[in-house]
């Protein structure tokens, strides 16, 4: 028969393929590395795992976007061909990126707005302006796809991390306008990803400001907490840093901020904090890195070594020449790790961290944990964790063991009704049935998908559109063999007439999964992934398949006639 050889070649190859990408999930394979090594995958609900929502501090990234356009600013009216004179360039509104530039010769008022059209007339807009000041801000739009931006890159960057842990197919998506979730499958690994993902990495190179208000923080902090009830024992440190900015920020110098190190005799930072004024103007950060390794000082205790980019090599050429004397913080998560004099240029692109600590296998796995957050990538913001769930297996076992059953006992009912109703061509019918569910396993598995409860459901209901093919198939089948015709031409007429039906429906369930799977998120985005490649194995187990079984039954076997 025309073609028949080369759909067998076809059928063949094709379960030979599922075969090979189903066998990963049974067998140790690891050895032949000729075969494919996937596994499938199974989700929160099924093996428990880790539900955590991070709250990301969009605003804290604007503010420094703020602090660092308006310290670019002034080096921009300085180097201008024309050079502007002003007189100051303050940020009001930090986290709207609002700053006013004031200039005492109203003369340059014209060249401040005639270069702020040429190079920042997408990003920046002006509000206001009087005769010694005019005020800027960010475009909504451009703020608005900037924070997106924000979230979509903290959302990469704790992809990659987790990554690095091996987490199989983390599902990590984000929550309104400033929220992450993280759903994590199997609590030994979640537990390491939690705390790298706690573990923010948010790095920044900062240097000590020299203003007399240093010498009076201790003071200043003091009379503060005093006045607030509050102190570092009784809030997260990230929300006392917070605080006490706020309350000092009308004592504190422009573009300064409090953060505090841990000294050396001390085990945690509420015990012994040493407060120190910082620049928050530097420009320098962890996205400046070319990468971060664990080394070792002097005397082998464990510390971070660090090596800019080509860029960020240049910048810390530049703040290290300009502050010959001064000392410079690096601070980790608005923690400063260290406070080291600056004694010359530093051209090389070179950094360390020294971590001090009295355990050194705490203190190396500390620099590990660091070494490893900076290489996956510097978040853009500071995380806070706001929720944590654990999902225990044994919640996600039961349920699995449910759906199971509802399943099996679907698939048996239907495998009864199928030979009881339709005998020979039932059977046909009920073996293409098992190829079509094998296919749905062994493309799960080839493509890294993750199988939860809503993928069982997806499959049940393949199992129930692809048997409707087969109904189809056997009802036109036995209508052409009513009216007379051979058993041979009423199977070729009763695949060809019921062809046009099947494509129909299954095209449009395949329409509905895409739509499902472009809008939806989580367990509909799974059960509409799971329907898509339910469709593909139903065309080839239960149409394609059952075909070739068939012409090779009746004209390689040479069998007349088959109950149907």
């Amino acid at each position: 028969m025309e073609g028949y050889r080369s759909r067998l070649l076809l059928a063949i190859t094709g379960v030979v393929m599922m075969v090979l990408w189903i066998l990963p999930n049974v067998v140790n394979v690891e050895n032949i590395k000729w075969l494919p090594q996937s596994k499938l995958n199974y989700g929160l609900d099924i093996q428990g795992g880790l539900h955590l929502v991070m709250g990301v501090d969009v605003e804290g990234v604007v503010t420094e976007s703020s602090l660092k356009l308006a310290q670019s600013l002034k080096k921009e009216f300085s180097t201008a061909a024309q050079p502007i004179q002003v007189k100051d360039v303050v940020v009001s509104k930090p986290a709207e990126g609002e700053f006013t530039i004031s200039f005492d010769n109203a003369a340059e008022k014209s060249k401040i707005e005639s270069l702020m059209s040429e190079r920042h007339a997408t990003v920046l807009q002006e509000i206001s302006s009087t005769e010694n000041a005019i005020t800027y801000r960010y475009f909504d739009a451009y703020l608005t796809d900037y924070k997106s931006k924000v979230i979509q890159q903290a959302i990469e960057t704790i992809r990659n991390r987790i990554d690095e842990f091996g987490v199989a197919e983390p599902s990590i998506s984000q929550q309104g306008t400033d929220r992450i979730l993280v759903q994590l499958p199997g609590m030994a690994d979640a537990e390491k990803a939690k705390q790298l993902i706690n573990t923010t990495a948010k790095l920044d190179f900062m240097i000590l400001s020299q203003d007399p208000v240093a010498a009076q923080l201790p003071q200043l902090i003091a009379d503060a907490e005093k006045a607030g009830v509050y102190d570092m024992t009784k809030m997260k440190y990230t929300e006392y840093v917070d605080r006490i900015n706020k309350d000092l920020a009308a004592k504190l110098p422009a573009n300064t901020a409090v953060y505090f190190q841990k000294s050396d005799n001390a085990n945690k930072m509420e015990v012994g904090s040493v407060p120190m004024l910082l620049k928050t103007d530097t420009g320098l950060g962890g996205d400046a890195l070319d990468d971060a390794t664990v080394s070792f000082g002097q005397y082998g205790e464990p510390e971070v070594s660090l090596r800019f980019s080509n860029v960020g090599a240049a910048k810390f050429a530049e703040i290290t020449g300009a502050s010959i004397g001064q000392r410079m913080a690096i601070v980790l998560d608005r923690v400063v790790k260290t406070a080291p004099n600056i004694q010359s240029k530093i051209p090389d692109g070179q950094a360390r961290i020294t971590l001090g600590g009295r355990d050194r296998d705490q203190t190396m796995n500390e620099a590990k944990m660091i070494s490893t957050a900076l290489r996956a990538g510097a978040l853009p913001a500071r995380l806070d964790q706001l929720e944590e769930r654990r999902v225990g297996p044994s919640l996600g076992a039961d349920s699995l063991k449910k759906a199971q059953m509802a399943s099996y006992i679907g698939a048996v009912l239907i495998i009864i009704f199928m030979l009881v109703y339709y005998r020979a061509m039932g059977v046909i019918a009920t073996v293409a049935l098992g190829i079509n569910i094998f296919g749905v396993f062994a493309l799960l598995t080839s493509f890294g998908a993750t199988l939860t409860l809503p993928g069982i459901a997806g499959m049940a209901l393949t199992v129930g559109f692809a048997v409707d093919a087969n109904v189809l198939i056997n009802e036109r089948i036995r209508e052409e063999l009513r009216t007379g015709a051979s058993w041979k031409l009423a199977i070729q007429e009763g695949y060809s007439r019921a062809m046009s039906a099947i494509l129909d429906s299954n095209i449009t369930t395949a329409a509905t999964a895409v739509v499902l799977m472009y809008f939806g998120t989580g367990p509909v985005k799974g059960f509409a992934v799971t329907l898509l490649i339910g469709i593909a194995t139903t065309l080839f187990g239960n149409v394609f398949i059952s075909k070739v079984i068939v012409d090779t039954l009746v004209h390689k076997f040479k069998i007349q006639k088959l109950s149907v």
